[in-house]
């Protein structure tokens, strides 16, 4: 069950994105377009999850070991950026087209904010386990259904702002004005969320 209230607290209640605001960048610079948000979405689920592993085993039996913690935080970009360098290389080869949508956000991903972040909650332990003992597999666990929350967020965003393309918005809102206003209304709706999440939490006793 503690597996389920993760699942829903990362992806809807606490969400990456509308709740903490991490990875606002690319949630605002690759919306335009569904497609283009799938792809991102899918390279941050990747890079997230993976980058998480890496780098909770790094912390754990290399930083903390050697007295190195303090380098976290660099050692940790240098896992991500080469974790992105990676996913370039694939996409370049598999989907060009996709490659080229994304342009300047795919290495971009290597700043994403919300990336360094989850792998910094998971190694630290300050992530919420639903009252689960901070690890390994809880750790990377959060760290999916973050990025399922994140990529969610992207789609159901770029959708709306598709169909606000086709629509007659006033002058003075079109571009990233509206875009904002959307992203605030959208961050609300998710906070309706909140309440699923309290009710499983007290039905189950976690």
């Amino acid at each position: 069950m503690a597996y389920i209230l993760i699942f829903i607290t990362a992806i809807f209640v606490n969400n990456i994105v509308l709740s903490q605001f991490l990875g606002i960048c690319p949630f605002l610079g690759v919306s335009k377009k569904v497609e283009t948000a799938t792809g991102m979405g899918a390279a941050v689920a990747f890079v997230l999850t993976l980058a998480t592993l890496v780098t909770y085993l790094l912390q754990k039996y290399v930083l903390e070991p050697c007295g190195l913690a303090y380098l976290q935080t660099i050692a940790f970009i240098l896992v991500i950026a080469a974790l992105v360098q990676m996913v370039e290389i694939i996409l370049k080869k598999v989907s060009p087209s996709l490659y080229q949508a994304l342009g300047v956000f795919l290495p971009l991903i290597t700043t994403n904010c919300c990336i360094l972040g989850v792998a910094i909650l998971v190694a630290s332990g300050t992530y919420d386990s639903a009252g689960m003992e901070p690890g390994l597999l809880s750790g990377v666990w959060f760290a999916l259904c973050t990025a399922l929350g994140f990529a969610l967020a992207l789609i159901v965003f770029a959708g709306i702002r598709e169909q606000l393309s086709m629509m007659a918005v006033p002058k003075g809102l079109q571009g990233m004005s509206i875009a904002l206003i959307t992203a605030g209304l959208l961050a609300m709706a998710f906070m309706g969320f909140s309440g699923v999440n309290n009710g499983l939490t007290k039905v189950f006793g976690l």
